[in-house]
């Protein structure tokens, strides 16, 4: 369940370490049957009990392992020796938005785990609805966007779109204003009125959004740069414009 195949194909991925543990049955609390299976090495039990008991009172099978199986499981360096096998958790995109969504983030393209986890972690941060990875976007299921979303991939709806004009087409259907961020955009974020709900549209971290895209958003949106830096990464970028819709939108009435 490392591998992309073999969790299509099963319907399940791997959970590793105390936090996604922990946020998984969380999620599994409410969604019973979401977590599948836990294994555990004594070191990591005697470290956690908290979540070995959370695992037993959900029916969740816990396996005793030994550290060298849990090093086969993990795809870290130095591996926690607690896995949760879970359902995955993408949903289809009728499904994933909600009734008037104000927040969503859409991933286009965006390949590298580490930035998707992220993103992820921003977004939930930020209070948004949802996120889609929309077009060749990578699996957020895989473990280090797992890692790197630190939890947060449990907490908030999140969709796999091939079609990246579909993902657009349901937020703008949903009452959202389509926001693409564009370093070369001629509107700058510190000009945009912000309190209308949205959605920011994120593109590859190399070569930002397509063309077509930026032709199908309803306004490209750069970030002002004031020292020399040529440019934000991906993370960054999307920190920033999230946050500053989520101060928008949560402002007071006339504050």
């Amino acid at each position: 369940m490392t591998r992309r195949a073999e969790r299509d194909k099963t319907g399940r991925f791997l959970a590793e370490g105390a936090n996604a543990v922990g946020a998984a049955l969380d999620r599994g609390a409410a969604e019973p049957g979401f977590v599948h299976e836990l294994f555990v090495t004594e070191r990591a039990a005697q470290a956690h009990p908290e979540l070995v008991t959370a695992a037993r009172e959900q029916g969740v099978r816990v396996s005793p392992v030994t550290e060298r199986a849990a090093a086969g499981l993990s795809e870290t360096v130095t591996p926690q020796g607690i896995v949760a096998v879970c359902a995955l958790l993408d949903r289809p995109l009728a499904t994933a938005l909600p009734p008037s969504p104000r927040l969503v983030a859409v991933l286009v393209g965006v390949s590298d785990p580490g930035n998707a986890g992220t993103v992820i972690r921003v977004a939930d941060a930020a209070g948004a609805d949802a996120v889609l990875l929309a077009g060749d976007s990578v699996d957020p299921h895989n473990g280090k966007c797992v890692r790197a979303s630190a939890g947060s991939l449990f907490h908030l709806p999140i969709a796999r779109v091939r079609e990246t004009g579909a993902a657009l087409t349901a937020c703008r259907e949903s009452g959202l204003r389509l926001l693409g961020a564009h370093g070369y955009a001629t509107t700058g974020l510190d000009t945009l009125d912000l309190a209308r709900p949205a959605a920011w549209i994120f593109g590859n971290e190399a070569h930002g959004l397509p063309p077509e895209v930026l032709a199908a958003v309803d306004e490209g949106v750069r970030i002002p740069l004031y020292g020399k830096a040529e440019s934000l990464n991906l993370a960054t970028a999307a920190a920033v414009c999230l946050y500053g819709s989520a101060l928008a939108l949560h402002r007071p009435r006339g504050g």
